[in-house]
């Protein structure tokens, strides 16, 4: 097992700082407000040679009650029991404060190595100021560092690593969906003549790796009760507070001999509702955990309406490619079931008319029902969206479309489509070649891809049509 190093600390003394830069990226929320972060996450962090799990946590506070104060507690009490170690922080610009004591007293009666840290010293004047105030904490001796500029990370290390077990493998990859062209957009693809669609090799799924699985929603559609329901623990904080997930936290799952990587994610409103710094850093992070997923479930309040925003986070996973699963959670709170799941099929049908029979399920969340059948979807859903079909399979096919509907004239000529193949998986992504690429129309497009979907079982899920210059690649073969 990996290392994994705990930050701990009273608000605001820099832990986010510190956790973003040992981990290489910008994973956490930061602010100067206090109580920003308020669930523990898990992520990859390298500090020099050393590779390690490390824990961001909520910002310690005095509340023994269900307050989000007390839950960000408990949230941080439960982080320590997947410790190894952890970092104590305080902040040397402010000075100790009666928490800084408190907590000091807390951790240091439990049995886990600490290592305690000044941050905020830039200068040597507040290292040494900070340090000697540090020592009264009896934590041993205090570490100057500013995890803003990168200073004392060298002390750090040194103070961690006779803690360190031997050197491992173990690593967890946060790698984009399969993208074999090397794009940052695969509609980019259109009309490029520098690639050979034809000899790209599509990988195969790497049944090792996790399912990364994405739960997104408007506020209090119960997104992170359906991660404790899954996980059957209390992982992420829940109430009926709008708002209280802010960062996108993920998690290990197994489900079916499968690995999975539940990821929570903070309440998506409209932009132009969004005024806090604080929620716009929210929803960026749940945008980038949409991109980084394969499967994407929208929750939606069942006891409510499908509103325009519902729709447009559903469109917007379609536009990612990634597999979306519609769950209407709080159904056993719903009268006249099979009136209001009528009018959610209705109103997602012509929502999504671009997109034919994606999964829908209805849930609850807080009792566990029907959570079997949501992920049973969902996988059923996943392998569609890896679904590959054979070249000369394809051509046939192509051939019969084209004599039953053939593509308009252009010029009083006939567009011709020649070939087809499938160049990618994740989603289903086929290239045409045409005569006239640019006088192909968008409805004759939607045809062929309708006509893909039907004919070969690719419901429910994104499927991209690339056209490019007729010439058969395989002509001078």
């Amino acid at each position: 097992m990996a290392f994994t190093l705990a930050i701990l600390g009273r608000p605001n003394v820099g832990k986010s700082t510190l956790f973003n830069r040992l981990c290489r990226k910008k994973l956490a929320i930061i602010d100067d407000r206090p109580g920003v972060t308020r669930d523990w996450r898990l992520h990859d962090a390298q500090i020099f040679d050393r590779k390690i799990k490390l824990i961001d946590t909520a910002g310690l506070e005095e509340k023994f009650d269900e307050s989000i104060e007390g839950r960000m507690r408990q949230q941080t009490e439960s982080a320590l029991e997947h410790a190894d170690a952890v970092l104590f922080m305080v902040d040397g610009r402010e000075g100790l404060n009666p928490l800084d004591e408190h907590f000091a007293d807390w951790i240091r009666r439990r049995d886990i190595p600490v290592i305690l840290t000044v941050n905020k010293c830039e200068n040597e004047d507040q290292a040494t100021a900070g340090v000697a105030e540090a020592y009264s904490l009896g934590l041993g001796d205090p570490i100057p560092i500013s995890a803003a500029h990168g200073h004392g990370m060298g002390d750090i290390y040194q103070a961690l690593t006779p803690y360190f077990p031997e050197e491992d493998d173990e690593s967890d990859n946060d790698n984009e969906v399969d993208n074999p062209f090397g794009v940052d957009d695969i509609d980019d693809l259109e009309g490029r003549e520098d690639l050979d669609f034809a000899e790209v090799e599509i990988e195969e799924e790497d049944l090792e790796k996790p399912i990364k699985v994405a739960i997104v929603g408007r506020p209090n559609a119960g997104k992170s009760t359906l991660v404790n329901s899954l996980l059957k623990e209390h992982r992420v904080m829940t109430g009926p507070e709008a708002g209280i997930t802010r960062d996108a936290i993920a998690v290990d799952w197994q489900y079916g001999g499968r690995k999975f990587k539940l990821v929570d994610t903070a309440g998506m409103r409209r932009r132009s509702k969004i005024t806090d710094a604080i929620e716009k850093s929210a929803v960026d992070d749940a945008l980038r955990a949409i991109r980084l997923a394969q499967i994407v479930v929208l929750m939606i309040d069942g006891t409510e309406t499908i509103d325009k925003q519902d729709l447009t986070i559903a469109s917007h996973i379609i536009r990612e490619g990634r597999v979306l699963v519609v769950a209407a959670n709080k159904w056993d709170g719903v009268k006249d079931r099979s009136e209001r799941r009528d009018d959610f099929l209705h109103r997602l049908e012509h929502g999504m008319s671009h997109v034919k029979g994606v999964p829908f399920q209805t849930i609850s969340a807080l009792n566990g029902k029907n959570l079997d059948k949501l992920m049973d979807a969902a996988l059923g859903a996943y392998e569609t969206w890896n679904k590959r079909v054979p070249t000369g399979k394809l051509n046939r096919w192509l051939e019969s479309v084209v004599s039953h509907h053939p593509p308009a004239l252009t010029q009083g000529r006939p567009n011709r489509l020649r070939y087809i193949t499938q160049i990618n998986t994740r989603p289903p992504t086929f290239a045409v070649w045409a005569s006239v690429p640019k006088d192909l129309t968008d409805a004759y497009r939607r045809y062929v891809v309708n006509s893909l979907r039907e004919d070969y079982d690719l419901m429910g899920v994104p499927v991209r049509l690339l056209v490019r210059t007729s010439k058969n690649p395989y002509s001078n073969k």
